[in-house]
């Protein structure tokens, strides 16, 4: 089953690097948060990638062109003609499709674009500034028992700002940290979709999470998969200083694989 990540918008909320590369080219330990992500779908044996680029595509490109090359071993020897001996292979799995779906699409109008390389397939779709400890084969094996056409992962909002438990005369009774049961779910990404899924698709300005998932909902056709886990984005430079901390000290919840 094809994995589809949106890698193509600008990301102007964490500018600092954005203005450098696209945000799903922004590093956690060194790598990507892109490879981080489909590290986790690789864990549950999904290799089968299909990235849609827009804001500076090249950037991911060149990284993937490169991939083999800066995670081996190599001796150049230019003795002998300029050659090239490379010593260990560190690569993944992976079949990797890169689409430019355009400078400014939308996310549904990016989904569109690539449909032609998922085919009349099931396929899973996510965000490419997101990282979860979601178990992927349950989530696969929980949208092919509802039998709907889409299925997304409904996370709990990581708190972030304190809370003030007011009394009705207005004096406060508590001051606290946010916790999960102060606010509702939202998507998190990590979504299975059926191929009908095109035919709520428009065109470049569709934007996924408006008019295709909302008919969805009222049609009865979305369904979502619960988790209480680990789920964070890096939208901002706090989060992305979250997820660093987390990954130097080995507290990494999304690191799924060995």
């Amino acid at each position: 089953m094809k994995v589809v990540i949106l890698a193509g918008g600008f990301g102007t909320r964490i500018s600092e690097e954005s203005h450098l590369r696209p945000k799903p080219m922004i590093e956690i330990g060194g790598k990507p948060i892109l490879w981080h992500i489909m590290k986790e779908y690789s864990a549950f044996g999904f290799n089968e990638f299909i990235i849609c680029c827009g804001y500076k595509q090249h950037v991911i490109k060149e990284w993937f062109a490169d991939y083999y090359l800066h995670n081996s071993d190599v001796t150049f020897d230019f003795t002998e003609g300029n050659k090239m001996t490379v010593h260990s292979n560190v690569s993944e799995p992976w079949k990797v499709t890169l689409v430019d779906t355009g400078l400014n699409t939308m996310t549904g109008g990016r989904v569109k674009r690539i449909q032609s390389y998922v085919g009349e397939e099931t396929f899973m779709l996510t965000y490419g500034d997101g990282v979860s400890d979601v178990n992927i084969q349950k989530l696969w094996e929980f949208h092919r028992s509802h039998g709907k056409i889409a299925t997304l992962t409904a996370v709990k909002l990581d708190q972030r700002f304190g809370v003030l438990d007011v009394m009705e005369d207005g004096m406060i009774q508590a001051f606290r940290e946010k916790h999960t049961k102060d606010s509702g779910r939202i998507n998190g990404g990590y979504m299975v979709l059926e191929p009908e899924i095109f035919s709520y698709l428009e065109g470049d300005y569709t934007v996924f999470e408006k008019e295709p998932l909302q008919q969805l909902a009222g049609e009865g056709q979305l369904v979502a998969y619960p988790h209480d886990g680990f789920w964070q984005c890096m939208d901002t430079a706090r989060e992305k200083e979250k997820l660093e901390e987390m990954w130097a000290t080995f507290q990494a919840p999304w690191k799924v694989w060995e």
